[in-house]
């Protein structure tokens, strides 16, 4: 555990969320991991060192917070951590789509914006930034596990909340120029939408890590 380094805190301890808690921790952040029913979730992490605690005690520890929770109920979720979220720089990593019934993504859930421009609609007085959900969930952690170099793209309205997402991501491995600013979150309509090519990857190169990049 460093002091020096950014404490973190992760909503959601499913395989993003523990995924994101463990790299963090292994790496020497301080990090608070928030379960939906902490009685349950605590006793059965496994990995390093971290706190637990429920969703709205992890919305208050630290001053980035990794949202990891499913996106289709993310907007109700979030929503009700207003309070504890006010003042915070979040990082949603989540994709909100309509699931078919072999659990894959369908439609998108908000085709006519995103989850991302939700969020910070919901929350005005927390700084959304998107980035990180145009992966798999191991490659967030890993960039370099890939033949090819990956990208994160970052969508957001505000400039400081960006630099402090830019640190946690060069703390998880990603080279300043593997990082691409869209702009404001108005363009995470257009990086979640990718979601609905991940299928059709899948079909195509089987179910294995992969992530989109832009060659230029």
């Amino acid at each position: 555990m460093n002091k020096d380094l950014q404490p973190v805190s992760i909503l959601g301890a499913g395989r993003v969320g523990a995924n994101l808690a463990r790299a963090f921790a292994e790496r020497g952040h301080v990090v608070t991991v928030g379960h939906r029913t902490l009685s349950t979730g605590a006793p059965a992490w496994q990995g390093p060192a971290v706190r637990h605690a429920t969703l709205a005690e992890a919305a208050a520890a630290s001053p980035v917070v990794f949202h990891a929770t499913p996106g289709h109920t993310a907007l109700e979720l979030l929503t009700g951590l207003r309070l504890p979220l006010r003042d915070k720089v979040l990082v949603d990593v989540s994709n909100a789509t309509v699931r078919q019934p072999n659990g894959a993504p369908g439609d998108l859930l908000y085709p006519d914006g995103s989850l991302g421009q939700r969020i910070q609609a919901a929350l005005p007085e927390t700084r959304v930034v998107k980035a990180l959900n145009t992966m798999f969930f191991t490659v967030m952690t890993a960039p370099r596990s890939l033949a090819t170099p990956a990208q994160v793209f970052l969508s957001a309205e505000d400039v400081d909340a960006k630099t402090q997402v830019r640190t946690l991501l060069a703390s998880l491995g990603w080279p300043d120029e593997w990082i691409l600013d869209l702009g404001g979150i108005a363009s995470a309509r257009a990086t979640e939408a990718m979601i609905l090519m991940a299928p059709h990857v899948v079909a195509a190169k089987g179910f294995k890590p992969f992530a989109l990049t832009v060659a230029a």
